[in-house]
């Protein structure tokens, strides 16, 4: 072997050890962000239509929330009035679905949640509140008699009563149709 070919070789050995003994100390840095990551909420807070707030507790790479943690609500309303803190529970809606009722007033809120460690989480949202509303009462429908012969019973009667002309006929058809074989000895 010349000089040449065992100098390169000699590089070429020391790249890979240099790669071998780093590829541990990537993988483990990287379980350690992935682990940091998973150590914190990601938390969207939204208005429920009514008097109260939904939050939808996710991991921060969008994985669903696989455990219960708590959450703690506060908010500041119109004219400086104040709501909680209030400790909300996770609903059956979903994975990391947590709800708080009907806290606040009609009006405009500024809504704060916070988890608590070991999952860390804040979030803040503007949320406009209303008071709850009522469906509407049902329209009175018409009830309206046929004229005489109009609307009859139409041509259903006349299809059951084939029908049952046609089951008859192949239940005679075949009790009565069967042949006799006569064996002869």
């Amino acid at each position: 072997m010349t000089g040449i070919r065992k100098a390169l070789a000699a590089v070429f050995v020391g790249l890979a050890l240099t790669v071998f003994a780093a590829a541990p100390a990537a993988a483990q840095a990287a379980q350690t962000a992935r682990a940091a990551q998973a150590d914190k909420l990601k938390l969207v807070v939204a208005g429920d239509g009514a008097e109260g707030v939904t939050i939808q507790a996710t991991y921060p790479d969008g994985r669903r929330l696989d455990r219960v943690v708590r959450l703690v609500l506060t908010a500041t309303g119109p004219d400086g009035q104040k709501v909680g803190p209030v400790q909300l529970e996770p609903q059956p809606e979903g994975q990391g679905f947590y709800s708080s009722g009907p806290v606040l007033t009609a009006g405009t809120w500024k809504v704060k949640v916070n988890s608590p460690a070991p999952l860390p989480g804040e979030a803040t949202a503007t949320v406009q509140a209303r008071a709850a509303q009522s469906p509407p009462p049902p329209e009175p429908v018409a009830v309206t008699k046929p004229a005489d012969g109009a609307g009859g019973a139409g041509w259903w009667p006349y299809a059951a009563g084939g029908l049952v002309v046609v089951a008859l006929a192949m239940g005679v058809a075949m009790l009565f149709g069967r042949r006799r074989t006569t064996t002869t000895s």
